[in-house]
């Protein structure tokens, strides 16, 4: 069954010059449905969900009758939410594209004519329905995990396959009651060999994920697959580096996780941070960057010039510089009762595969961060209400300006400022979220403040990070929070064993020839575009330490 491409425009010339472009282009793989108007081509994209047939695109001109451009792509987006949407429009109508980007989710917007279109429509098609294509889960024939929606361990291999953009169907239990077994979760081959209650790495050998290194040694060895590091891994290969990148989860990190980066260079309607974290591992792997995941490093050992990485297995990877951008992970919520819950109704970071289960659902997050806005935003499209704790008086101290004032003006999104989560009870699954106002101690010396209760099955969590550098031992100098300290922040007594006569490079550590980039460097900027940047500018001092070897 061919996924379908939603044409639409009520000018017959158009529409034909449409569809011609999209026949000589996509028709080998794709199915190309026309349609007049924006009524009917509502009908011909419910009528196809109705038939279980996917929707990968919907193209529509803006200027129509009675149906414009803008809200049958809103329309037809809540029919068949995974589908890309683009918008066809005049250059007088760039104004109602961009706020089309903010307001309907339009995913991009082309100005007619695009003649030729190899130059000015195929490359953005092309890119929109390889996102597409990236997370679509066919309901036939490719891999299926079965399990109970509310089991931590399903959700662990489900968010483990999401994340490295390996599609799968989800068998749920709950809603198949016919289905029989005894251990769960149980993921099923594409041949139909089973695997019971697999950890992810052991999912990752089965679905061809690279596991195991090439050689024992490399030019630049990277830790970290976020944006810092497929950066350092595309500048490094790029430029004759001999490079191996280990990640932990799944490439693209925590930003990986976003449900929307909007304000990235380059981007208009900007993208997922899924979609970030594709497009740059296949830049990495076309230049030849060996990609390990997921793999864990346990230790480092430094012997002269080398540095050796330990694996959790015992074998160990060397090379002549490191880069570490390991990142940071999400603080853990301080509520009675959230740990327990993780995976059954609580989860860190915007969890994306469980977002269509949050349809017309009550949803809490917590947190004041972009990633926490991003989130609202988007759980909102499917929940009956989101409701934003804050422990600070106000968003707009730690939030962008743009998504303050689109959270404001959504009609399902609630801010409670000055709110704590105290506690997080359920027998199987999240069921109540206990809230404390963080009220001020009034005139008589006692506080003001007061407890609630929500009902809700999803708890969403934003609240800061951490990094992961414990593995570091003593060889690498860290700040008090555990974050590498690099170049002038180096303080004298870390210093003291120093062999060079230079002083470390700006990103460079107190061993020469280890670098840091990205949030787990000491007072970094918390930005995707600063962790890129820092990541590719090391590089430049990569080169200058293995030039001097």
């Amino acid at each position: 069954m061919k996924p379908a491409i939603v044409a639409v425009d009520d000018d017959p010339e158009v529409l034909r010059a449409v569809a011609r472009d999209l026949r000589n282009r996509y028709a080998s793989d794709y199915r190309i449905v026309r349609a007049n108007s924006g009524a009917d081509a509502i009908e011909a994209v419910r009528e196809l969900v109705r038939r279980e047939e996917p929707v990968a695109l919907l193209l529509s001109d803006q200027r129509m009758p009675q149906i414009d451009g803008v809200r049958f792509l809103a329309e037809a987006g809540d029919l068949a939410p995974g589908a890309r949407r683009a918008l066809l429009t005049a250059y007088a109508d760039t104004d109602a594209a961009i706020a089309a980007i903010n307001d309907s989710r339009v995913d991009y917007y082309l100005l007619k004519p695009w003649d030729p279109p190899e130059q000015k429509l195929y490359p953005i098609l092309d890119d929109l329905l390889a996102t597409w294509r990236a997370g679509f889960r066919p309901g036939y024939g490719g891999l299926k995990v079965v399990g109970d929606r509310w089991s931590a361990d399903s959700h662990k291999l489900r968010d483990f396959l999401a994340r490295n953009g390996v599609p799968y169907e989800f068998v749920d239990v709950e809603a198949n009651p016919e289905v029989a077994e005894p251990d769960l979760p149980v993921v099923v081959l594409p041949g139909g060999d089973r695997i019971v209650q697999p950890s992810p790495a052991d999912l990752a050998k089965h679905v061809g994920m690279r596991t195991e290194a090439g050689s024992d040694f490399y030019s630049l060895a990277i830790v970290g697959g976020g944006p810092a590091g497929l950066a350092s891994a595309v500048y490094g290969a790029s430029e004759g580096l001999s490079t191996v990148l280990v990640e932990r989860e799944a490439t693209g990190g925590q930003a990986g996780t976003s449900s929307r980066i909007e304000n990235y260079l380059g981007f208009p309607a900007g993208l997922s941070g899924a979609d970030l974290a594709r497009r740059a591992t296949a830049q990495a792997q076309r230049f030849g960057v060996e990609i390990l995941a997921p793999r864990e490093v346990q230790s480092l050992e430094i012997d002269g010039p080398y540095k050796r990485l330990v694996f959790d297995d015992g074998s160990v990877v060397s090379s002549h510089a490191l880069m570490l951008s390991m990142g940071v992970d999400w603080r853990r919520l301080p509520a009675e009762g959230a740990d327990q819950l993780t995976g059954r109704g609580v989860y860190y970071g915007a969890a994306m595969t469980e977002a269509l289960s949050c349809r017309n659902e009550q949803v809490v997050t917590v947190g004041a961060g972009n990633s926490a806005g991003q989130a609202a935003l988007h759980f909102a499209q499917y929940a009956e209400q989101v409701t934003m704790l804050v422990r600070g008086n106000s968003l707009a101290t730690s939030m962008s300006s743009y998504l303050v004032d689109r959270i404001e003006a959504h009609p399902n999104i609630v801010v409670r400022t000055n709110w704590e989560v105290t506690a997080c009870s359920g027998d199987e699954r999240l069921e109540h979220v206990s809230i404390r106002s963080r009220g001020r101690a009034s005139g008589d010396g006692t506080d003001n403040e007061t407890t609630e209760t929500i009902d809700a099955h999803y708890l969403f969590v934003f609240i800061g990070a951490a990094p992961r550098t414990e593995w570091l031992g003593d060889l690498v100098a860290r700040d008090e929070r555990g974050f590498v300290l690099t170049g002038p922040d180096i303080p004298a007594e870390a210093l003291a064993d120093w062999p060079l006569e230079r002083d470390p490079f700006l990103l460079e550590t107190n061993v020469p020839g280890i670098f840091a980039a990205g949030d787990v460097r000491h007072e970094s900027v918390k930005r995707v575009a600063s962790a890129v940047g820092e990541g590719s500018v090391a590089i430049a001092f990569v080169h200058r330490h293995l030039a001097s070897l």
